[in-house]
């Protein structure tokens, strides 16, 4: 029994090589067949994709040109050409693929399918990628800018912006990277946009000091100050009275890339003006009086 099994299995194997070899032949006669029916299409849909191939290269190099005179970042340009040579070279396949006779319905519900299936897997991502876009086109910012985020509050000089995430580098040194797509969706401030910045500081004075005086001696100090820009405003005020005093206000512009250091040094240079001088600068105390 066991050699009989052995001897239909052999049979029948071989039966079914037969019968692929078969279908095999089949195949490749119709496709001949079908070639030799379709030749003058095949011929025709070849050489027109060899002709939008050469084309669309064209258009691309066109395209470029035209990225370079506008002076898009590279990293747009790139990722724009891609998206030109993809659509043109889909274009073609599909053109050339009705000219041998295929149904050209079939394929656009298939790209349609596919086009929604990948969109809702990736749905985070091409937020990401059309942040990206929008930044490197629309220009918030740029490499080298401090920016702080207000949604997330984080804040840093920026250090590379990619078509999915944005790098900050903050003071003390540590990377912050953000989706592209939080930052196109909530406001952020551009702190070193512009070449200069106004800075203030306020400092409480005593009800007693003499205001003329204090603030000849405020000028004087933002007089010496070589990094104080002198064709803007310079502002010393009284900003409120309080409890315990009055509040002072010094307001004036300086260069962006000096505004920390200008503001540290303003501090101190009033702080030791004011205890050369004799101004009281006034703080909370508790007086108590002692009965035996």
């Amino acid at each position: 029994m066991v050699l009989e099994t052995t001897t239909i299995s052999v049979e029948e194997a071989a039966a079914n090589v037969e019968q692929s070899v078969d279908l095999v032949k089949e195949t490749i006669d119709g496709v001949i067949k079908w070639l030799i029916d379709k030749s003058g299409s095949v011929i025709a849909a070849f050489i027109f994709i060899f002709i939008g191939i050469k084309i669309t290269g064209w258009f691309v190099k066109l395209a470029k040109r035209g990225f370079d005179k506008s002076k898009i970042d590279d990293s747009v340009a790139g990722f724009l050409l891609s998206v030109i040579r993809i659509i043109c070279y889909i274009l073609v396949f599909i053109t050339a693929a009705t000219i041998v006779g295929f149904e050209v319905t079939s394929f656009v519900a298939i790209l349609t399918t596919a086009s929604m299936a990948i969109g809702l897997a990736l749905q985070g991502a091409l937020s990401n990628l059309a942040g990206g876009v929008l930044i490197l086109l629309l220009k918030p910012f740029k490499v080298g800018d401090y920016i702080v985020e207000n949604n997330g509050h984080n804040e840093g000089n920026v250090v590379s912006i990619d078509i999915f995430y944005t790098r900050l580098l903050t003071h003390d040194n540590k990377l912050v990277v953000i989706p592209n797509g939080i930052l196109t969706n909530s406001s952020l401030v551009n702190v070193t946009n512009e070449p200069k910045r106004k800075l203030e500081i306020t400092i409480p004075v005593a009800y007693n000091t003499d205001i003329k005086k204090m603030k000849d001696i405020v000028y004087g100090i933002l007089e010496a100050d070589e990094r104080i820009l002198d064709n803007e405003a310079k502002d010393i005020f009284i900003n409120s009275f309080d409890d315990s005093g009055m509040t002072i206000a010094i307001r004036a512009w300086t260069a962006t890339s000096n505004f920390w250091s200008t503001l540290w040094d303003l501090r101190e240079n009033v702080k030791a003006a004011f205890d050369e001088n004799g101004i009281e600068i006034p703080y909370n105390r508790l007086e108590v009086s002692m009965r035996n």
